[in-house]
């Protein structure tokens, strides 16, 4: 079983997850009220994927003989103002979550948690491609914006990834 410490980060993560979860579900519906289908859907597969990241957390406590938690998590929930926002709002969080999720695997190396750091090295990894999404997303925006072209065809590349 993870030390005290590790196992509290553990736990915060888990409310992280959820409350990114929820968090991707709001701006899931800016996108779908304001028409945009397509990041409507990209949004509501990340408010999912996040949901497996909290199961993640809460399977690993429970595998490694601890005691998962939920809890509220304080932040407010997003509200999105535009199109772009709603990426700018998603990359924000990413790097939150990158941020917490290596101070855990610092945490774990420094206990020595050889259990953890493999765990974990799932999410590193997957906090890079969640981090490169998000900046490539909006890099095509900075495209659009700069040089023409049209949201929608953004739009709908959107909805492609989010049905694969």
């Amino acid at each position: 079983m993870a030390k005290k410490e590790l196992l509290d980060v553990l736990n915060k993560q888990i409310a992280m997850e959820e409350h990114a979860s929820r968090s991707y579900l709001v701006l899931a519906l800016w996108a779908d009220e304001a028409g945009f289908e397509g990041a409507a859907s990209f949004f509501y597969k990340q408010s999912e994927e996040e949901r497996e990241h909290m199961h993640k957390f809460i399977r690993f406590i429970l595998e490694t003989g601890g005691s998962p938690t939920v809890s509220n998590f304080p932040d407010t929930l997003p509200k999105a103002k535009s199109f772009k926002n709603l990426f700018e709002i998603g990359l924000k969080h990413e790097k939150a979550v990158t941020k917490s999720i290596h101070k855990i695997y610092e945490l774990a190396l420094k206990e020595k948690d050889y259990a953890a750091m493999n765990f974990l090295n799932w999410f590193v990894d997957e906090q890079v491609e969640e981090e490169d999404q998000f900046n490539t997303i909006l890099g095509k925006i900075k495209l659009i914006e700069e040089h023409g072209g049209s949201i929608y065809m953004l739009d709908r590349e959107l909805a492609m990834r989010a049905a694969k």
